[in-house]
């Protein structure tokens, strides 16, 4: 939980154009700082994207060390948005359900 919290605290300090934003916005930064920040300062690895549609590429990030999870959402023009996130990360097995 206190990952969390920082990672919307660091993207808020990071981008300070987010003042003028409108809350769905906030939790969007330029996509080499997104992976910057999920990789090196949570520690999170990408486990699956696919398209969602011919320029928004979904991505779902978890971080081994506490079971976090971040579903990422990457737009062609070079922004990245966290468009959800939560705790307690199963991988699931192969096959049937």
């Amino acid at each position: 939980m206190i990952n969390r919290l920082f990672l919307l605290l660091t993207i808020c300090i990071a981008a300070p154009t987010l003042a003028s934003a409108k809350m769905s916005d906030v939790s969007c930064d330029d996509s080499a700082r997104m992976l910057s920040m999920l990789t090196e300062v949570l520690g999170a690895e990408r486990q699956g994207m696919g398209l969602r549609d011919p320029e928004t590429m979904l991505e779902v990030w978890v971080s081994p060390d506490d079971g976090e999870w971040m579903i990422v959402q990457n737009y062609a023009n070079g922004t990245s948005c966290i468009v959800a996130m939560g705790e307690h990360w199963e991988a699931g097995l192969a096959g049937p359900a």
